[in-house]
């Protein structure tokens, strides 16, 4: 199915162009942009499903155009690999921050471009079968639970073989039992899509992933995401559903690079233990 897939290529440097679509022409659609302008107008008018994005361009960014494409609707949900010959932990910090969802660095090494562009439209293609075999709860609109299982099976393998960190959230809403009783369950749906939606808005990298665990329990899967960085989402979360909801909730993260000894049943168990800490601890917290 790979020639379906549309990449949009987007450097001003001529000769980065012909070699990245000498590798892929063969196995995928391209089509070409040569400044950020060019890049936003095609983005959006053709939307294709992963684009490749030099960092360094004269008279647009690549970083503004990676922002004004995480703010457009129809481009936000769209992968975007970053392409840059800075070796900079910043910049990278930065790319990922805005929505970035890996980094090819120059020069080009055909086995590792071709790998990660393929990785990431797996993903595009699995997120396109969700949606057509019907993985998705019902109340909130958003992914289920075996929607996640699988999405995590599938990161949990890539994060083996990349020897990359992995982290889990599990989110669970603050005395809902009580909202519920006090209020009506009709009211405790409307927050639960609240809360659905909020964590969407809050989460903008493509290649993060969260789900309706059950009840009023979430999970989020980030992927490349240490501890640390998972803690920033975590706490983001919990923020923006307080301000824009009736509602708190506790959050419990789970963070490792995982080796082929480690579980993922385990992985899941801690991040549930520490949830089981937040509440314990007083609720509307993350630990």
């Amino acid at each position: 199915m790979t020639e379906n897939f549309n990449i949009l290529i987007v450097d001003d440097e001529r000769a980065n162009i012909d070699v990245l679509s000498h590798m892929l022409k063969s196995d995928y659609k391209i089509s070409i942009a040569k400044s950020g302008a060019q890049a936003l107008e095609r983005a959006k008018r053709d939307e294709p499903d992963l684009i490749l994005l030099d960092i360094i361009m004269p008279d647009m960014s690549g970083f503004d155009v990676l922002s004004e494409l995480k703010e457009t609707e129809n481009t936000n949900a769209i992968p975007v690999i970053c392409i840059t010959g800075l070796d900079s932990v910043e910049h990278e910090e930065k790319g990922f921050s805005l929505g970035a969802v890996d980094y090819i660095t120059k020069p080009f090494h055909q086995c590792i471009v071709k790998a990660r562009i393929a990785t990431h439209l797996r993903i595009v293609e699995q997120m396109r079968i969700i949606e057509q075999i019907g993985l998705i709860d019902a109340l909130t609109g958003i992914p289920n639970r075996r929607s996640f299982d699988n999405r995590l099976a599938t990161e949990w393998g890539r994060a083996v073989r990349e020897k990359s960190s992995l982290s889990m959230l599990m989110i669970d809403v603050d005395h809902f039992k009580k909202f519920n009783d006090d209020f009506g369950h009709q009211q405790g749906d409307l927050v639960l899509k609240k809360v659905a939606e909020t964590i969407k808005t809050t989460l903008k990298r493509p290649g993060d992933f969260f789900a309706r665990w059950g009840g009023e329990e979430f999970a989020a899967l980030l992927p490349s995401t240490s501890s640390a960085g998972a803690l920033r989402f975590a706490e983001a979360i919990r923020i923006n559903i307080q301000t824009n909801s009736n509602v708190t909730v506790s959050i419990g993260n789970s963070s490792l690079i995982p080796t082929h000894d480690d579980k993922i049943k385990e992985f899941v168990e801690h991040a549930d233990k520490a949830l089981y800490v937040a509440k314990a601890s007083g609720r509307n917290r993350v630990c």
